[in-house]
């Protein structure tokens, strides 16, 4: 068999919806003993492709995995103390059921590339502030914003509130009961979310793959071909599903452990994400600990040195060659894609009043609804700018980005519109306040700061609030005091700024 291509990179396929530590940089590996860490490192150049046959990535034993996945589940499902995870009880009625589908999704929103540990009071804090859907559809966006803030993927709650909006405005207040209307109709609602409220909440056997569940179905498949592509995907998909469809023992086959007896699919899918998360660890898989260690390709094969199936009518050639041997060489690592550079041109705007130099007063302006920290407030920003901007082009965007905020135009110094400006109020001082770097999922900003003084008047300039369903009740613009800034609706980067600015005082103090 020929040699195929190879990725070499050690970033992990794509953040987890859960609670793992995927996508974070990893350092060169150690050789570690065997029982530490299921991997044993190689020599730089070798390469690892056992033949086998496809059959190897079918799920052929669900019955046995589901009865092991679910004795191992019912003795940790309540270890970590999350409050949205509950027993099922299929005696529920719609209501019930659909309030169920409300707490799922929400603590499935906020798990996305979150810890479990930093969800839990900021899920216990949301559900007492909209304890229902039809309280988070009657918020505005600052309010569901003030209740996010810190956790980072703001897009994550301005797609919830749109979600409960169309929840109540065309279904009553109840979430779609399946999967596939669910993926369908509400927003930020893919395939693995709308899988994990229905079974959970509603009891529908329908399958979950986030991050923790794509690395132990690639294990325990001894799956290692490019963890991205569709024909990997499908056969994920199709393992998740052969699991979550195993049917409830039938009266000769029961059980003692009630949890195995009734394979409810919300108890799968959670068991499933669980073991993942807890035990089938990215770097540090906890082998023996495994109830599925029995079933597990990868344990059997590299561990137990147990040889893969093999049938020589029906090889694999999905399979890419291994650089290490061991359980953790499961999945293939996926090159990760370099962020984009981007440079941004940020305004600090203060305005002072001349009678009471105490008055201090900054303007933040609120982002769009949709797109990148959705709905947050910062101050006047131009985006995706050069980087070597003149003075005269900084001087230029700042006169524009003036005029466009105020009602009356603040004259800038080396403006020749001095007419059409505010005699009350002048620019007093422009000055630079270095650059903040920013690191976004997709994106590295660089923002260029500067601080510029508005002196004059009793009150602050009056912003032009601009009209629009994407603004709805929040105002566009605003002033807020020196103390307000840090406990405004701002992402993490216009706090770095904030931060970098106020250095230029207390260093002038």
């Amino acid at each position: 068999m020929g040699k195929r291509r190879r990725v070499e990179s050690d970033d992990e396929f794509f953040q987890d919806e859960g609670d793992s530590d995927y996508g974070s940089s990893v350092k060169k590996r150690k050789a570690v003993p065997r029982k530490q860490l299921a991997t044993v490192a190689e020599p730089s150049n070798a390469e690892y492709l056992n033949d086998h046959s496809k059959s190897q990535h079918v799920i052929g034993n669900a019955d046995e995995i589901c009865d092991a996945l679910l004795r191992w589940y019912s003795g940790v499902h309540a270890t970590r103390g999350m409050p949205w995870r509950k027993e099922y009880d299929p005696n529920l009625g719609p209501e019930d059921r659909a309030q169920r589908a409300y707490e799922v999704l929400v603590s499935e929103f906020m798990l996305q590339q979150t810890q479990v540990a930093t969800v839990i009071p900021y899920f216990k804090s949301w559900m007492s502030k909209f304890p229902t859907i039809y309280d988070l559809a009657a918020a505005t966006i600052d309010e569901v914003n003030a209740m996010w803030k810190g956790l980072g993927y703001y897009k994550r709650a301005s797609r919830l509130l749109s979600g409960s909006q169309i929840a109540v405005a065309k279904y009553k207040g109840l979430l779609p009961n399946n999967a596939r209307d669910l993926e369908a109709h509400i927003p930020g609602v893919g395939r693995y979310t709308a899988g994990a409220v229905c079974s959970i909440a509603y009891g529908e056997r329908a399958p979950v793959v986030d991050g923790n569940v794509h690395r132990l179905l690639s294990r325990l498949l001894a799956l290692h071909a490019s963890p991205k592509a569709a024909t990997t995907l499908n056969i994920l998909w199709a393992a998740a599903t052969a699991l979550v469809q195993t049917e409830n023992r039938g009266k000769a086959q029961e059980s003692d452990d009630s949890m195995v007896r009734n394979r409810y699919p919300g108890d799968i899918n959670q068991a499933l994400i669980e073991l993942g998360s807890t035990v089938c660890k990215v770097r540090a898989p906890d082998c023996e600990q495994c109830p599925l260690k029995s079933q597990c390709a990868a344990y059997q094969s590299e561990v137990k040195l147990v040889p893969l199936q093999q049938d020589i009518e029906d090889l694999c050639t999905l399979c890419d060659p291994r650089l290490e041997r061991g359980v953790a060489a499961y999945p293939m690592k996926a090159e990760r894609k370099k962020p984009r550079v981007e440079i941004d041109l940020v305004n600090v705007v203060e305005w002072r009043s001349k009678s009471d130099p105490g008055n201090r007063q900054f303007l933040l302006v609120r982002r769009p609804s949709e797109g990148l920290l959705a709905g947050l407030y910062e101050f006047p920003t131009e985006a995706n700018v050069s980087g070597t901007l003149s003075d005269a082009r900084i001087v230029e965007i700042l006169r524009a980005q003036l005029s466009a905020l105020f009602q009356s135009p603040i004259r800038v110094p080396g403006s020749t519109d001095i007419e059409q400006s505010d005699p009350s109020c002048a620019i007093v001082k422009i000055q630079p306040a270095g650059d903040v770097i920013h690191v976004f999922s997709h994106i590295r900003k660089t923002y260029r700061v500067q601080w510029v003084i508005i002196e004059g008047g009793d009150e602050p300039p009056e912003t032009v609030q601009p009209q629009g369903p994407s603004h709805g009740r929040a105002k566009a613009r605003m002033w807020k005091s020196m103390n307000e800034i840090s406990i405004s609706n701002v992402g993490k980067s216009t706090s770095k700024i904030w931060d970098q600015v106020k250095t230029l005082w207390e260093i002038a103090s």
